[in-house]
Protein backbone atom coordinates (compact mmCIF):
# COMPACT_ATOMS: atom_id res chain seq x y z
CA UNK A 1 0.00 0.00 0.00
CA UNK A 2 1.80 2.99 -1.34
CA UNK A 3 -0.20 5.81 0.16
CA UNK A 4 -0.30 4.59 3.97
CA UNK A 5 -0.31 8.02 5.80
CA UNK A 6 -0.92 10.29 3.38
CA UNK A 7 -4.39 10.98 5.30
CA UNK A 8 -6.58 9.51 2.54
CA UNK A 9 -6.90 6.19 4.97
CA UNK A 10 -8.28 8.71 8.24
CA UNK A 11 -11.72 8.25 7.12
CA UNK A 12 -13.91 5.48 5.54
CA UNK A 13 -15.59 8.04 3.37
CA UNK A 14 -12.43 9.48 1.51
CA UNK A 15 -11.43 8.00 -1.62
CA UNK A 16 -7.73 8.12 -2.84
CA UNK A 17 -6.70 9.54 -5.61
CA UNK A 18 -6.54 6.20 -7.66
CA UNK A 19 -9.92 4.89 -6.65
CA UNK A 20 -8.92 2.95 -3.52
CA UNK A 21 -10.74 2.92 0.15
CA UNK A 22 -8.32 2.30 2.75
CA UNK A 23 -10.00 1.28 5.71
CA UNK A 24 -11.79 -1.24 3.68
CA UNK A 25 -8.22 -2.62 2.57
CA UNK A 26 -7.29 -2.62 6.64
CA UNK A 27 -10.35 -4.68 7.35
CA UNK A 28 -9.31 -7.16 4.64
CA UNK A 29 -6.03 -7.45 6.68
CA UNK A 30 -7.74 -7.80 9.62
CA UNK A 31 -9.50 -10.88 8.17
CA UNK A 32 -6.25 -12.03 6.85
CA UNK A 33 -4.73 -12.15 9.77
CA UNK A 34 -7.25 -14.43 11.76
CA UNK A 35 -7.88 -18.16 11.57
CA UNK A 36 -9.14 -20.16 8.16
CA UNK A 37 -13.15 -20.36 8.20
CA UNK A 38 -14.48 -22.73 5.19
CA UNK A 39 -17.96 -23.55 4.09
CA UNK A 40 -18.90 -25.71 1.72
CA UNK A 41 -22.40 -26.50 -0.24
CA UNK A 42 -22.81 -30.38 -1.01
CA UNK A 43 -25.88 -31.93 -3.01
CA UNK A 44 -27.83 -32.44 0.48
CA UNK A 45 -26.62 -30.10 2.32
CA UNK A 46 -24.07 -27.34 3.70
CA UNK A 47 -20.68 -27.68 6.01
CA UNK A 48 -19.19 -24.69 8.14
CA UNK A 49 -15.69 -25.03 9.42
CA UNK A 50 -12.94 -23.05 11.55
CA UNK A 51 -9.82 -23.65 12.80
CA UNK A 52 -10.00 -21.57 16.20
CA UNK A 53 -6.54 -20.46 16.99
CA UNK A 54 -6.32 -20.98 20.82
CA UNK A 55 -5.04 -17.39 22.23
CA UNK A 56 -4.42 -18.77 26.16
CA UNK A 57 -3.74 -22.61 27.76
CA UNK A 58 -6.13 -21.09 30.21
CA UNK A 59 -9.27 -20.88 27.85
CA UNK A 60 -12.23 -23.38 28.25
CA UNK A 61 -11.83 -25.77 25.37
CA UNK A 62 -15.35 -25.33 23.52
CA UNK A 63 -16.07 -21.84 24.94
CA UNK A 64 -16.38 -18.59 22.63
CA UNK A 65 -18.45 -20.53 19.77
CA UNK A 66 -17.13 -18.78 16.38
CA UNK A 67 -20.08 -20.52 14.92
CA UNK A 68 -23.04 -19.61 15.73
CA UNK A 69 -26.42 -20.01 14.88
CA UNK A 70 -28.65 -16.92 13.50
CA UNK A 71 -32.01 -19.01 12.80
CA UNK A 72 -32.75 -23.06 13.36
CA UNK A 73 -31.85 -23.85 9.58
CA UNK A 74 -28.71 -20.56 9.48
CA UNK A 75 -25.31 -20.86 10.70
CA UNK A 76 -22.86 -18.15 10.44
CA UNK A 77 -19.22 -18.69 10.69
CA UNK A 78 -16.92 -15.76 10.65
CA UNK A 79 -13.50 -14.97 10.51
CA UNK A 80 -11.41 -11.40 11.55
CA UNK A 81 -12.69 -9.88 15.02
CA UNK A 82 -14.20 -11.98 17.31
CA UNK A 83 -16.94 -9.36 18.36
CA UNK A 84 -17.62 -8.04 14.93
CA UNK A 85 -18.41 -11.08 14.19
CA UNK A 86 -21.55 -11.59 17.29
CA UNK A 87 -22.33 -8.20 16.64
CA UNK A 88 -23.54 -9.53 12.90
CA UNK A 89 -24.84 -12.90 14.69
CA UNK A 90 -27.09 -10.84 16.64
CA UNK A 91 -28.38 -8.88 13.62
CA UNK A 92 -28.94 -12.01 11.25
CA UNK A 93 -30.88 -12.97 14.89
CA UNK A 94 -32.41 -10.01 14.25
CA UNK A 95 -33.48 -10.02 10.61
CA UNK A 96 -34.64 -13.82 10.73
CA UNK A 97 -37.38 -13.01 13.59
CA UNK A 98 -38.35 -9.95 11.74
CA UNK A 99 -38.52 -12.07 8.39
CA UNK A 100 -40.81 -14.93 11.05
CA UNK A 101 -42.54 -12.00 11.98
CA UNK A 102 -44.07 -10.84 9.37
CA UNK A 103 -44.49 -13.32 6.81
CA UNK A 104 -44.84 -16.64 9.42
CA UNK A 105 -41.99 -18.83 7.41
CA UNK A 106 -37.55 -19.12 7.62
CA UNK A 107 -36.10 -15.98 6.34
CA UNK A 108 -34.62 -17.50 2.80
CA UNK A 109 -30.66 -17.93 2.75
CA UNK A 110 -30.32 -15.38 -0.25
CA UNK A 111 -32.58 -12.05 1.68
CA UNK A 112 -30.45 -13.02 4.64
CA UNK A 113 -26.81 -12.66 3.10
CA UNK A 114 -28.43 -9.05 1.32
CA UNK A 115 -29.72 -7.69 4.20
CA UNK A 116 -26.73 -8.74 6.10
CA UNK A 117 -24.81 -7.23 2.86
CA UNK A 118 -26.55 -4.05 3.18
CA UNK A 119 -26.22 -3.67 6.58
CA UNK A 120 -22.26 -4.11 6.05
CA UNK A 121 -21.72 -1.69 3.23
CA UNK A 122 -23.56 0.58 5.41
CA UNK A 123 -20.99 1.09 7.48
CA UNK A 124 -18.16 2.06 4.83
CA UNK A 125 -20.64 5.27 3.81
CA UNK A 126 -19.97 7.46 6.83
CA UNK A 127 -16.60 8.78 8.45
CA UNK A 128 -18.58 8.34 12.31
CA UNK A 129 -18.17 4.64 11.90
CA UNK A 130 -15.47 1.93 10.97
CA UNK A 131 -16.01 -1.21 8.70
CA UNK A 132 -16.84 -4.58 9.97
CA UNK A 133 -13.17 -6.36 9.78
CA UNK A 134 -14.73 -9.89 9.27
CA UNK A 135 -15.83 -11.81 6.85
CA UNK A 136 -18.48 -13.87 6.95
CA UNK A 137 -20.32 -17.06 5.33
CA UNK A 138 -23.74 -17.76 5.61
CA UNK A 139 -25.44 -21.92 5.35
CA UNK A 140 -28.57 -22.55 5.42
CA UNK A 141 -31.25 -25.08 4.21
CA UNK A 142 -34.75 -24.06 2.94
CA UNK A 143 -37.21 -26.24 1.63
CA UNK A 144 -34.32 -29.03 1.33
CA UNK A 145 -32.29 -26.74 -0.73
CA UNK A 146 -28.92 -25.80 0.69
CA UNK A 147 -27.31 -22.55 -0.35
CA UNK A 148 -23.66 -20.48 0.79
CA UNK A 149 -23.07 -17.10 0.95
CA UNK A 150 -20.02 -15.45 1.87
CA UNK A 151 -19.98 -12.04 2.97
CA UNK A 152 -16.99 -9.70 2.91
CA UNK A 153 -16.13 -6.25 4.70
CA UNK A 154 -17.19 -4.20 2.32
CA UNK A 155 -20.70 -5.74 1.81
CA UNK A 156 -20.40 -7.44 -1.11
CA UNK A 157 -21.80 -10.89 -1.21
CA UNK A 158 -21.70 -13.84 -3.29
CA UNK A 159 -23.42 -17.45 -3.59
CA UNK A 160 -20.84 -20.25 -3.20
CA UNK A 161 -20.20 -24.20 -3.34
CA UNK A 162 -17.09 -23.94 -1.45
CA UNK A 163 -15.32 -20.76 -0.23
CA UNK A 164 -12.85 -19.96 2.60
CA UNK A 165 -11.57 -16.61 4.62
CA UNK A 166 -8.62 -16.25 7.04
CA UNK A 167 -5.49 -16.52 6.22
CA UNK A 168 -5.36 -19.83 5.26
CA UNK A 169 -7.66 -18.94 2.34
CA UNK A 170 -5.50 -19.32 -0.75
CA UNK A 171 -4.64 -22.94 0.00
CA UNK A 172 -7.98 -23.77 1.28
CA UNK A 173 -9.55 -22.56 -2.24
CA UNK A 174 -6.90 -24.24 -4.34
CA UNK A 175 -7.66 -27.77 -2.58
CA UNK A 176 -11.37 -27.07 -2.72
CA UNK A 177 -11.79 -26.47 -6.33
CA UNK A 178 -10.11 -29.85 -6.73
CA UNK A 179 -13.85 -31.23 -4.85
CA UNK A 180 -16.79 -32.30 -6.74
CA UNK A 181 -19.21 -30.83 -4.82
CA UNK A 182 -22.07 -31.35 -6.46
CA UNK A 183 -21.85 -35.31 -5.71
CA UNK A 184 -20.72 -35.23 -2.34
CA UNK A 185 -22.33 -36.40 0.79
CA UNK A 186 -22.43 -34.16 3.98
CA UNK A 187 -20.51 -37.32 5.27
CA UNK A 188 -17.96 -37.24 2.95
CA UNK A 189 -17.64 -33.55 3.04
CA UNK A 190 -17.18 -33.25 6.69
CA UNK A 191 -14.07 -35.07 6.19
CA UNK A 192 -12.65 -33.47 3.09
CA UNK A 193 -13.01 -30.14 5.11
CA UNK A 194 -11.56 -30.59 7.94
CA UNK A 195 -8.57 -32.44 5.93
CA UNK A 196 -8.22 -28.89 4.52
CA UNK A 197 -8.10 -27.01 7.63
CA UNK A 198 -5.45 -29.21 8.71
CA UNK A 199 -3.34 -28.60 5.81
CA UNK A 200 -3.85 -24.53 5.82
CA UNK A 201 -2.73 -24.46 9.39
CA UNK A 202 1.05 -24.23 9.56
CA UNK A 203 2.54 -25.70 12.83
CA UNK A 204 5.75 -23.52 13.15
CA UNK A 205 3.62 -20.51 12.84
CA UNK A 206 0.64 -20.35 14.14
CA UNK A 207 -0.43 -21.33 17.80
CA UNK A 208 -2.37 -24.34 18.53
CA UNK A 209 -6.30 -24.74 17.19
CA UNK A 210 -9.50 -26.19 18.03
CA UNK A 211 -12.00 -27.28 15.39
CA UNK A 212 -15.28 -26.25 15.25
CA UNK A 213 -18.07 -27.92 12.82
CA UNK A 214 -21.57 -27.68 11.88
CA UNK A 215 -24.01 -28.83 9.11
CA UNK A 216 -27.35 -28.64 8.14
CA UNK A 217 -28.28 -31.29 6.26
CA UNK A 218 -31.01 -34.00 6.31
CA UNK A 219 -29.24 -35.86 9.42
CA UNK A 220 -29.42 -33.13 11.33
CA UNK A 221 -33.33 -32.26 10.31
CA UNK A 222 -32.57 -29.38 7.97
CA UNK A 223 -31.49 -27.67 11.06
CA UNK A 224 -28.17 -25.79 11.84
CA UNK A 225 -26.44 -28.19 14.48
CA UNK A 226 -22.67 -29.02 15.43
CA UNK A 227 -21.83 -32.46 14.01
CA UNK A 228 -21.43 -35.06 16.52
CA UNK A 229 -18.80 -35.60 18.78
CA UNK A 230 -18.09 -39.56 17.24
CA UNK A 231 -18.57 -38.25 13.49
CA UNK A 232 -15.66 -34.71 14.64
CA UNK A 233 -13.30 -37.31 16.09
CA UNK A 234 -13.23 -39.54 12.95
CA UNK A 235 -12.64 -36.96 10.95
CA UNK A 236 -10.08 -35.54 12.41
CA UNK A 237 -8.29 -39.02 12.60
CA UNK A 238 -8.35 -39.42 9.11
CA UNK A 239 -6.97 -35.89 8.77
CA UNK A 240 -3.46 -35.91 10.67
CA UNK A 241 -3.33 -39.67 9.08
CA UNK A 242 -3.42 -38.12 5.52
CA UNK A 243 -1.14 -35.57 6.55
CA UNK A 244 1.22 -37.93 7.85
CA UNK A 245 1.13 -39.55 4.63
CA UNK A 246 1.97 -36.54 2.77
CA UNK A 247 4.94 -36.02 5.18
CA UNK A 248 6.36 -39.31 4.21
CA UNK A 249 6.06 -38.83 0.57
Amino acid sequence: MTSIGTGYDLSVSTYSPDGRVFQMEYANKAVDNSGTAIGLRVKDGVVLAVEKLIQSKLLVAGANKRIQSADLHIGIVSSGLVADGRHLVNRAKDEAQAWRDIYRQPIPGKTIADRLGQYVSAYTLYSSVRPFGVGTIVGSMTDGVPSLYMIEPSGLYWGYHGCAVGKGKSVAKTEIEKLKLDEMTVREAVNEITRIIYTCHDDAKDKDFELELSWICAESHSKHQFVPKDVKDEAERLAKAALDDEMEE
